[in-house]
């Protein structure tokens, strides 16, 4: 070397960096470690988690692929931050590989304190190579070049197949159910849970610690589905889509005019993708004469569900991951919620063929860079997700307009039949009963009248819900997120360039922000909280403990009003039989109540109790506020629409609602009773 030469080198902190900091998640590294197999083209692809649930425990991953000779190794698997991009040609099994950069596969690596490695190449067919990697060695070298390693050349067993061991040993931390959780998921998804394709790949977990979660991997429910879309946009960008029923018939289907309509016939600008989206109904009667439970559907799509994306066979993350809506389907089910899925009812798949890597993966693998050819992507699924929706929507409106012309056709003739009894019956008679057959006539118009206003106030109330809804999810989402981030940032900069004077002219104004930035959040997460649809199930409900997860949702909210909450529960668990979102819904709109008449009345030292009794099979809440009390009534029905929801649904519950004028604390006090199952 040249006196004046000079190279870059690489501290072993550098290691450390790029394989903890990167990709941190157990899921993410194995799941880099299964792409590797994949390019190597094995169909098989085994994690065994041996004491995994306490530090020191052990992952070994193992596949049948085509092994690795000492080249390989040397110039391919201990290269990290190469990119085949330029050069790609697809594997000996036709393949389009999957895994570059070995990023996360250090991260895998890095889990525990030691990772061997044990290889069979197919060719030459007799030796087995061995390389152990000791993280200490780098851990006590100033840089990466000074710490060698030795690849050991063995005799293969004679019958032995090719296929690479990694074990993985001394973990540095347990690993938590959670994080098995979301690594079943992932192999759940390499597996893919939508049927084999022709590059069939599959992985399989062995966690004797996690085996129930383990056992999650085999499952799949896709033949029940209620709805199944299938859609494709071919290489010419022109797209086509079709709906089946859980039978396989053909319900809809539409060509690239129908399905793009708001694109005037302008093809897509994405690789040829296929769209499958499973929709599930969920209900008890639809799954009468399936082989399936309803509730492990249930606990399957908990486990998968979400539309997934996949490129050249393999799934990448994080496009179907619990709360990563990429598809807007909850907002759009909160713009419209009839004859819609949501992402808790449903699973899909998008699969892309991109040989040329028109989706580029961000070098974190967080998912693909927006580029146009991604935004495309995914409006063409958008698009067919809407075109199916319209297409349920009509049908149902059909529906329910032949149930609208026949209902008075099959009411006239009940009547045309109790009419005809009547003149068979005495001639005595006939005139005592048309009488009370009028009767009964005008008492039912009254009441027909009365069930057509109700329907009003709730179609209104839908209305105001469905808005609420949708700016919950706007406001939950970017919009809130920018807003806490300025002012976080408004309020470092101004202690660090303020120093003292900070206090006397930003601190007031700022933390004013800081708590109606709060008090959105909650509102936003109660009003999704409330049209939750698992939540309108009947099923058993614990009244404590939705009382103890709507007062803390609303915390926030009532300290940035500076409302003092006193929570008093009596003993026990007590359950009733309906929905969490009837007796959510009471409460909610309760404290709702007295948090509007503090502000209306202007009340200060403000405070809101929460008490429960047990007594002889009957649950009674009560709330009360030292607010301006009920003023003129002694009964709340009809002070208001929070209150008519409250009086409706305690009378759907069997119960009754009370109020005192003026309790204890000076503010009106509501008493809701309600009928136990259980205690």
């Amino acid at each position: 070397m040249a006196e004046n030469e000079a190279h870059f080198r690489f501290s072993t902190d550098i290691l450390r960096r790029l394989g903890e900091e990167l990709n941190p998640s157990l899921e993410h590294g194995i799941v880099e470690l299964a792409k590797n197999s994949y390019d190597a083209d094995a169909t098989e692809f085994t994690v065994v988690l041996a004491n995994a649930d306490k530090p020191g425990g052990s992952v070994v991953i193992s596949d049948n692929g085509t092994g690795m000779t000492p080249t390989d190794i040397r110039d391919g698997w201990l290269v990290l931050g190469q990119s085949r991009k330029g050069s790609i040609k697809r594997t000996p099994g036709g393949r389009i590989p999957a895994g570059y950069k070995g990023l996360g596969r250090l991260a895998a690596l890095r889990l525990g304190s030691v990772a061997s490695v044990k290889t069979r190449p197919k060719t030459p067919g007799d030796a087995e190579y061995y390389i152990n990697i000791n993280w200490k060695d780098f851990d006590t070298a100033a840089l990466v070049e000074q710490v060698s390693l030795l690849i050991d050349e063995r005799k293969r067993k004679p019958g032995s197949t090719s296929g690479t061991d990694i074990s993985i040993t001394g973990l540095r931390a347990g690993v938590s159910r959670a994080e098995v959780r979301r690594l079943a998921r992932e192999l759940i998804l390499l597996a893919d849970p939508f049927g084999h394709t022709k590059n069939s790949f599959t992985p399989v977990l062995v966690a004797p610690e996690f085996d129930d979660i383990a056992k999650i991997v085999e499952t799949g429910y896709l033949v029940d589905a209620d709805f199944h879309l299938t859609g494709t946009v071919g290489p010419n960008g022109r797209a086509s889509a079709a709906v089946l029923d859980w039978k396989g018939k053909e319900l809809f289907k539409a060509n690239h005019k129908q399905l793009a309509e708001h694109r005037n016939g302008e093809p897509y600008g994405c690789p040829q993708a296929t769209f499958d989206f499973w929709a599930f109904l969920l209900k008890a009667e639809t799954f009468l004469g399936r082989n399936s439970k309803i509730q492990d559907v249930r606990v399957w799509l908990d486990a998968v569900g979400g539309v997934h994306l996949y490129q050249n066979d393999l799934r990448v993350s994080p496009y179907g991951n619990p709360g990563y809506d990429w598809l807007d389907i909850n907002r759009r089910r909160a713009q419209s919620p009839e004859e819609r899925p949501s992402t808790n009812n449903s699973i899909g798949k998008i699969s892309v063929l991109d040989e040329n890597f028109k989706l580029v993966q961000k070098t974190d693998r967080s998912g693909f860079i927006e580029t146009e050819a991604f935004k495309q992507l995914r409006e063409f699924a958008q698009d067919a997700l809407e075109w199916m929706a319209r297409e349920r929507l009509m049908v149902a409106n059909k529906r329910r307009e032949q149930e609208r012309k026949q209902a008075p056709e099959k009411a006239e003739k009940a009547k045309a039949v109790l009419e005809k009894a009547i003149s068979a019956a005495p001639k005595p008679a006939q005139a005592r009963l048309r009488k009370a057959m009028h009767a009964y006539d005008s008492q039912k118009e009254k009441e027909v009248e009365v069930l057509r206003k109700e329907v009003q106030l709730y179609r209104t109330l839908s209305t105001a819900g469905i808005t609420a809804a949708t700016f919950a999810h706007e406001s939950s989402g970017n919009p809130i997120k920018v807003i806490q981030q300025s002012i976080n940032a408004i309020q470092r900069r101004g202690k660090q360039q303020l120093e003292a004077q900070y206090d006397t002219s930003l601190a007031k104004p700022v933390d004013a922000i800081i708590r109606s930035i709060d008090t959105l959040g909650v509102l936003s997460t109660a009003t999704l909280s409330l049209i939750d649809h698992d939540k309108r199930r009947m099923s058993r409900v614990d009244l404590h403990q939705v009382i103890n997860n709507v007062v803390k949702m609303f915390d926030p909210f009532l300290k940035g009003r500076d409302v003092e909450l006193k929570l008093n529960l009596d003993a026990g668990s007590p359950f009733i039989r309906g929905s969490e979102a009837a007796f959510e819904s009471i409460l909610t709109n309760l404290i709702n109540n007295s948090a509007s008449a503090f502000e209306i009345d202007g009340t200060k030292n403000r405070t809101l109790r929460i008490s429960t009794t047990i007594e002889d099979d009957t649950f009674t809440l009560a709330v009360a506020d030292n607010g301006p009390g009920i003023t003129g009534i002694a009964k709340p029905n009809g002070t208001g629409l929070g209150l008519t929801i409250v009086r409706d649904t305690v009378i759907d519950l069997s119960g009754t609602v009370d109020a005192d004028e003026h309790c204890d604390l000076g503010g009106a006090e509501i008493f809701v009773s309600i009928p136990l199952v259980g205690k």
